[in-house]
């Protein structure tokens, strides 16, 4: 994936750059210095101007992502592979073998360097392959100090690509992270907005009807119940962490606010530590079920949490008529989803199972268990 203009990469592809220059400037130099043992010197400067042309071209040509393409690293490869062939024609035979460099050196690496900041470490090694294939083709005796210079060219292709790869992932979590920070804003920005408007609402309809009987002071009722829901899902939605978010939260504390004259919660002496994003919608599953409690049955409710290692497990038991056979696949066939989305939806989604327990006039029992790893 292409980084954009002003990306990680941008400063890679300087460095690149200025080394193809300061390689080109020590060629130059050692022409100068060899100039008289080459067979063929004049044509030595004729090469050195090209290679100094070639090196102004991928320059200028690097600098813009839309040219980091094939046509523009092939010909960088297949430039260097020609003034790799030439050097024997050019230095000579007989200076090679006593020991004079070939014209190419360091800057052989450049290709190399720009295949490995192109594509990774992959293309990176096949790069500094072909180059050390061409170097070594031109040359009649191979000693350690050949081979040495050829691994350490590898060693650069695949490292260089290694490190090019990750500035590549590092900015792509950096736009994550501003993306969802963004989100944030705007969900804050959407809720100052409902809290303005929709919730006044509600706290409205809730207080003027809250003393009248029938079917308005119902109506005040749920607008009551919906504007504590609406608060409560503003509230996780600023705070809960996404899925893979590292962040850990404690259930127990989490339950605690439900606790009431009318709910009581019980949970282990210490912590019950889980991923964020999972103890939120544990959370909201739970206050869907005592909302159940608080229409259909009333009465008292109890709240039990057990950590079970692998397994975190919440209970949430009623003193009520319980649930007539049947009842909860009416409800759902009906549109009212509330068990099927709310507890069960939320509790399939993190990998766990809800299980049911009644009998009419026992009350009804509602086991959430979720594991505690969720993938």
């Amino acid at each position: 994936m292409p980084s954009p203009p002003g990306g990680f990469e941008v400063p890679l592809w300087r460095a690149v750059a200025v080394f193809r220059f300061a390689a080109l400037a020590y060629v130059g130099l050692l022409v100068a210095r060899d100039a008289d043992r080459y067979a063929h010197p004049l044509f030595a400067g004729v090469v050195l101007l090209a290679m100094l042309a070639w090196t102004v071209t991928t320059a200028l040509g690097y600098a813009r992502p839309a040219r980091r393409r094939w046509p523009l690293l092939a010909a960088d490869l297949a430039v260097t592979a020609g003034v790799l062939l030439v050097s024997p024609w050019v230095v000579g035979r007989d200076a090679l073998a006593t020991g004079t460099p070939s014209l190419a050196v360091v800057w052989l690496a450049g290709p190399v360097l720009a295949w490995a900041v192109s594509g990774g470490r992959r293309r990176g090694a096949v790069a500094a392959l072909a180059v050390a294939a061409a170097d070594l083709a031109t040359r009649e005796r191979i000693g350690q100090s050949t081979v040495t210079g050829e691994i350490l060219l590898l060693l650069a292709g695949v490292v260089v690509g290694h490190v090019a790869r990750l500035a590549v992932t590092a900015e792509q979590r950096l736009h994550r992270a501003v993306e969802l920070e963004a989100a944030t804003r705007e969900r804050e920005r959407l809720a100052r907005d409902i809290h303005d408007s929709v919730l006044q609402v509600l706290a409205l309809v809730q207080r003027r009807g809250a003393h009248l009987d029938g079917e308005a002071g119902e109506l005040a009722r749920l607008a009551g119940e919906q504007e504590a829901a609406l608060r409560a899902l503003i509230g996780r939605a600023g705070t809960a962490a996404p899925a893979g978010d590292a962040d850990t939260r404690d259930l127990r504390a989490m339950l605690d606010r439900y606790a009431s004259a009318t709910v009581a919660v019980s949970a282990p002496a210490t912590g019950v530590p889980l991923p964020g994003w999972v103890a939120a919608e544990l959370t909201a599953a739970v206050g869907a079920a005592l909302d159940n409690v608080t229409r259909h049955a009333g009465g008292r409710a109890w709240v039990l949490i057990e950590d079970e290692g692998e397994t975190v497990t919440v209970s949430v038991r009623d003193e009520g008529p319980g649930i007539a056979a049947g009842r909860l696949a009416e409800a759902e066939a009906q549109g009212r989803l509330g068990v099927a989305q709310s507890i069960r939806g939320r509790v399939a989604d993190l990998g766990g199972e809800v299980r049911i327990v009644c009998a009419p006039g026992a009350g009804t029992e509602i086991e959430l268990s979720v594991p505690r790893s969720v993938r």
